[in-house]
């Protein structure tokens, strides 16, 4: 039995929102689906790609007769949006989101809804470093993973439906503990995320900003840095966010690379080989 909604909101409706939108849409999951952003030309072509049926830029009129909202700005703005909306929001509507980080996220969302306005937090393992309504897909979530963070207080019922949801846009859905979430995201996504960012930079501080070096890099650099094109909002806020958890995660990849330099210096050519092996073996076994 298909999930249904009669009315969805989604606010951002970008790369994971526009995406989300459009496979909504097609599989015929919500009677309407309004979006809310803060510029015109994307909803605009939001409309024109099929994603949303109507629009508004005023986040206090979007949520009238709602039976679903979705949450899918950079995680810093959630706060505002809720503290908005919270009052207007339906009996028995459901919140979710689509935020990269959870832990005390969460528990802020749980505590500033009220009673009568369930919450699910959500994050879908998709995306591209590449962001808004031109890049959204709606085959974006097929094949890919969605993580749900249910507490103690979450409704069974509205779990259940934005699981359904998930599922019907083609995710595997994963139930995860919210600060459980944090701590493994911290370590597979986020730090690759700050290593991208750092090695950029770095590259062109040895390369004194000319960035017509750049056209020499290999696939290697170019492999490593494609993340690197990710929103600088939404990674601002993740680092707000999560902070505790990417700092540990950064000072264990500082002592890595540590032992590496002190490798190379002293010309230890066994431990830079078993180091690169370590690594390498372990690649290999991610699918």
């Amino acid at each position: 039995m298909k999930v249904h909604f009669q009315k969805v909101t989604i606010i951002g409706v970008g790369l994971i929102g526009g995406s989300l939108a459009l496979a909504i849409k097609k599989g015929g999951l919500a009677g309407a689906v309004l979006g809310i952003g803060q510029e015109t030309d994307q909803l605009e072509q939001a409309v024109t790609r099929g994603a949303i049926d109507t629009y508004t830029c005023e986040v206090s009129e979007g949520v009238e007769g709602v039976d679903l909202v979705v949450l899918a700005t950079p995680v810093g703005m959630f706060e505002s949006i809720l503290r908005q909306v919270a009052s207007k929001l339906p009996l028995g509507c459901i919140v979710t989101d689509v935020g990269s980080t959870k832990g005390r996220l969460v528990s802020q969302i749980e505590q500033m809804l009220p009673k009568t306005v369930f919450y699910v937090g959500g994050h879908p393992i998709a995306g591209k470093e590449k962001t808004g309504i031109e890049s959204a897909s709606m085959d974006l979530f097929r094949g890919a993973r969605c993580i749900l963070t249910p507490t103690p207080y979450t409704d069974a019922q509205a779990l259940e439906k934005v699981k359904r949801l998930w599922r019907e846009v083609g995710s595997e859905v994963v139930m995860m503990e919210p600060m459980e979430h944090d701590r493994i995201f911290a370590a597979i996504s986020h730090l690759p995320h700050m290593a991208a960012y750092a090695l950029v930079n770095t590259a062109m501080d040895l390369l004194n900003q000319d960035t017509d070096l750049l056209s020499f890099s290999a696939g290697g650099f170019k492999d490593f840095t494609r993340i690197a094109a990710s929103s600088p909002e939404m990674w601002r806020d993740i680092c707000l966010f999560n902070g505790e958890n990417i700092l540990t995660t950064i000072e264990a990849y500082e002592a890595v690379l540590k032992r590496i330099k002190e490798y190379i210096r002293n010309h230890n050519g066994r431990g830079l080989y078993l180091e690169f092996e370590r690594a390498k073996k372990l690649r290999e076994g991610i699918s």
